[in-house]
Protein backbone atom coordinates (compact mmCIF):
# COMPACT_ATOMS: atom_id res chain seq x y z
CA UNK A 1 0.00 0.00 0.00
CA UNK A 2 1.54 3.71 -1.25
CA UNK A 3 0.25 5.38 1.82
CA UNK A 4 1.64 2.97 3.93
CA UNK A 5 5.04 3.40 2.36
CA UNK A 6 4.70 7.08 1.84
CA UNK A 7 4.38 7.27 6.00
CA UNK A 8 7.88 5.82 6.63
CA UNK A 9 9.73 7.54 3.93
CA UNK A 10 11.61 10.58 4.47
CA UNK A 11 11.01 14.12 3.64
CA UNK A 12 13.27 15.31 1.08
CA UNK A 13 15.88 17.85 2.11
CA UNK A 14 15.08 21.78 1.65
CA UNK A 15 17.62 24.30 1.62
CA UNK A 16 16.95 27.35 3.98
CA UNK A 17 14.80 29.68 1.96
CA UNK A 18 13.84 27.19 -0.74
CA UNK A 19 10.65 25.65 -1.97
CA UNK A 20 9.52 22.13 -2.32
CA UNK A 21 8.49 21.39 -6.36
CA UNK A 22 7.38 17.87 -7.48
CA UNK A 23 10.90 17.25 -8.74
CA UNK A 24 11.52 16.99 -4.73
CA UNK A 25 9.68 13.98 -4.25
CA UNK A 26 10.30 10.97 -5.19
CA UNK A 27 6.84 9.41 -6.21
CA UNK A 28 3.98 10.86 -6.54
CA UNK A 29 1.62 12.16 -3.57
CA UNK A 30 -0.33 9.58 -1.82
CA UNK A 31 -3.96 9.83 -1.74
CA UNK A 32 -5.88 7.78 0.78
CA UNK A 33 -10.12 6.50 -0.34
CA UNK A 34 -12.44 8.48 1.77
CA UNK A 35 -13.98 4.89 3.11
CA UNK A 36 -10.68 4.50 4.55
CA UNK A 37 -9.32 7.63 6.21
CA UNK A 38 -10.61 7.06 9.80
CA UNK A 39 -8.63 3.98 9.34
CA UNK A 40 -5.60 5.69 8.05
CA UNK A 41 -5.84 7.95 10.89
CA UNK A 42 -5.94 5.85 13.64
CA UNK A 43 -3.34 4.12 12.39
CA UNK A 44 -1.20 7.03 12.27
CA UNK A 45 -2.04 7.69 15.82
CA UNK A 46 -0.24 4.22 16.41
CA UNK A 47 2.79 5.09 14.56
CA UNK A 48 4.96 5.05 17.69
CA UNK A 49 3.29 2.18 18.94
CA UNK A 50 5.36 -0.88 17.28
CA UNK A 51 6.66 -4.07 18.52
CA UNK A 52 10.57 -4.76 17.95
CA UNK A 53 12.56 -7.59 17.94
CA UNK A 54 16.23 -7.58 19.54
CA UNK A 55 17.99 -5.90 17.05
CA UNK A 56 15.19 -2.95 17.08
CA UNK A 57 13.52 -3.84 13.59
CA UNK A 58 9.91 -3.46 13.89
CA UNK A 59 8.23 -6.45 13.64
CA UNK A 60 4.38 -6.11 14.09
CA UNK A 61 2.07 -2.79 16.19
CA UNK A 62 1.42 -3.28 19.28
CA UNK A 63 -2.44 -4.46 19.38
CA UNK A 64 -2.99 -3.50 22.86
CA UNK A 65 -3.13 0.24 22.67
CA UNK A 66 -4.77 -0.36 19.31
CA UNK A 67 -7.74 -2.23 21.32
CA UNK A 68 -8.11 0.60 23.65
CA UNK A 69 -8.23 3.31 21.04
CA UNK A 70 -10.59 1.66 18.75
CA UNK A 71 -12.76 1.03 22.28
CA UNK A 72 -12.51 4.65 22.66
CA UNK A 73 -13.68 5.67 19.56
CA UNK A 74 -16.53 3.84 20.24
CA UNK A 75 -16.28 0.84 17.08
CA UNK A 76 -18.25 -2.16 17.19
CA UNK A 77 -19.40 -4.81 15.53
CA UNK A 78 -18.85 -4.94 11.81
CA UNK A 79 -17.51 -1.32 12.14
CA UNK A 80 -14.63 -2.35 14.53
CA UNK A 81 -14.17 -5.49 12.20
CA UNK A 82 -13.68 -3.28 9.15
CA UNK A 83 -11.44 -1.14 10.67
CA UNK A 84 -8.91 -3.49 12.44
CA UNK A 85 -8.93 -5.91 9.02
CA UNK A 86 -7.53 -1.93 7.53
CA UNK A 87 -5.43 -1.62 10.33
CA UNK A 88 -3.62 -5.13 9.49
CA UNK A 89 -3.56 -4.65 5.51
CA UNK A 90 -1.85 -0.82 6.51
CA UNK A 91 0.32 -2.54 9.30
CA UNK A 92 1.46 -5.27 6.31
CA UNK A 93 2.04 -3.00 3.80
CA UNK A 94 4.25 -0.31 6.48
CA UNK A 95 6.15 -3.68 7.41
CA UNK A 96 7.31 -4.21 3.74
CA UNK A 97 8.27 -0.71 3.16
CA UNK A 98 10.00 -0.44 6.32
CA UNK A 99 11.67 -3.60 5.12
CA UNK A 100 12.81 -2.51 1.76
CA UNK A 101 10.06 -4.99 0.14
CA UNK A 102 8.10 -3.46 -3.27
CA UNK A 103 4.56 -3.36 -3.54
CA UNK A 104 3.07 -6.52 -5.63
CA UNK A 105 1.88 -4.70 -9.16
Amino acid sequence: MAAAEACFTPPPVIEPGGMFTAEDYETDPVEVWPDCWKSWQLFCEMSGQWRTSGMGERTALDYTPLMLRMQHMGLSGEAWNDTFRDIRVIEGAALDAMQGKKPDS
